[in-house]
């Protein structure tokens, strides 16, 4: 019997852990409106990124409705933040749905399921309910019948006063059409035509080079500018690595770009100099590290470093 009981401690606790670590929320900022009148809906998940471990979430479909009374209007694009500067591998993903409904009553929107790493079981948010009320109306005041529309003469002439500017600016219009028509075709010249001129590629490591060499000289670390400079050279890191390796560096995380290269034939002493320069940059950038002069210049050193080995050598041609 003990056993037992530990066995269900030890699941519970298992379960709570992994609950704490991903948590998908819907709130809405009023749970009562007016028929036609928007409220909104904020969707949130938020989930922990390990060393070395990809985070895939896969948002929930998000059609016209809800259900059949509640209708999406519109949302707004998905945002990722880091909630604790002093944990740089805990992430929100969040975004807004405006939705409205033209159906009194009280609507219950179901649970909204968000997949992480393909797992069918999912993860899902927490049930709402939403209260639309109708429109008040005034049973003191009796019933009116709809007046007929009044009977007016209206001529061509009156609706030629009525929209003068409308005409002379349609007869403007064509005169200067009729004018550039005529002045085209009296002095049209014989177009020349165009010869593609096939530029060569610059190489991603020659893009790198130059645009390291700027990074240097505006000296932004000397001047205290800390988080523009490395948010500067991994920019410049990730570019090349998109360019040379076809990995989407640019919108991939750390740990997501590092995982990457799993597969990519380049040794281990270049694999070390990346993760030094990205890890210590994400520190710099999302919880205020503040680097001594020295591995300021280590970290572009190591840029250097791992882009001249990991760069492709041009085919050199033979002098004739």
């Amino acid at each position: 019997m003990p056993a037992a009981l530990l066995l269900c401690g030890l699941i519970f606790i298992s379960f709570s852990t992994s609950a704490q670590e991903i948590k998908a929320t819907a709130t809405l900022d009023s749970n009562t409106i007016k028929i036609g009148q928007q409220v909104k809906l904020k969707l949130s998940i938020q989930y922990k990124v390990d060393n070395g471990k990809q985070i895939k979430i896969q948002w929930p479909a998000i059609a016209d409705t809800l259900r059949k009374e509640v209708e999406v209007v519109g949302q707004s694009k998905l945002d990722t933040v880091v909630p604790d500067k002093n944990n740089p591998f805990q992430f929100i993903q969040s975004k807004t749905l405006y939705i409205t409904s033209f159906d009194s009553g009280y609507w219950a929107i179901a649970p909204l399921k968000f997949m992480v790493n393909g797992d069918t079981n999912g993860v899902y948010t927490e049930p709402l309910l939403l209260h639309v009320g109708g429109m008040s109306v005034d049973t003191t005041i009796a019933i009116k019948d709809i007046k007929p529309p009044f009977a007016q003469d209206y001529s061509f002439v009156d609706w030629l006063k009525d929209n003068m500017y409308v005409v002379w600016g349609t007869l403007i219009a064509i005169l200067v059409i009729i004018i550039v028509i005529y002045l085209v075709r009296r002095f049209r010249k014989v177009e020349q035509p165009m010869v593609a001129v096939n530029v060569p590629k610059i190489p991603a490591h020659i893009i790198a080079y130059e645009k390291l060499e700027k990074l240097k000289g505006e000296k932004l670390w000397q001047e205290g500018k800390m988080k523009l400079y490395y948010s500067s050279l991994t920019d410049i890191v990730r570019e090349y690595i998109e360019n040379r390796f076809k990995i989407q560096a640019l919108e991939q995380t750390t740990d997501e770009i590092l995982y990457g290269f799993r597969n990519v034939a380049i040794d281990e002493e270049n694999k070390t100099k990346l993760k030094q320069v990205l890890i210590l940059s994400d520190l710099v950038k999302f919880a205020k590290e503040q680097p001594t002069p020295t591995e300021n210049e280590a970290c572009l050193e190591n840029s250097y470093a791992f882009i001249s080995g990991t760069k492709k050598e041009e085919e050199l041609i033979p002098n004739k």
